[in-house]
């Protein structure tokens, strides 16, 4: 398990979420670096951003 995995469950527990939050919060996580390629405690700001450009006809 990795250390920003284990401080999400670890600050989750503290605060009294249900076990399904905690779920759902980790996969959400998962999906993030999925899409960006890279550890989620190494994106910035502006890669949360969206890049695509919308073109009119």
């Amino acid at each position: 398990m990795t250390a920003l995995r284990q401080r999400m469950i670890s600050a989750m527990q503290m605060h009294g979420f249900s076990a399904r939050t905690h779920q759902s919060y980790l996969a959400a996580v998962c999906d993030l670096a999925k899409y960006s390629r890279r550890a989620p405690d190494t994106l910035v700001p502006a890669d949360l951003q969206c890049k695509r450009s919308v073109k009119y006809i």
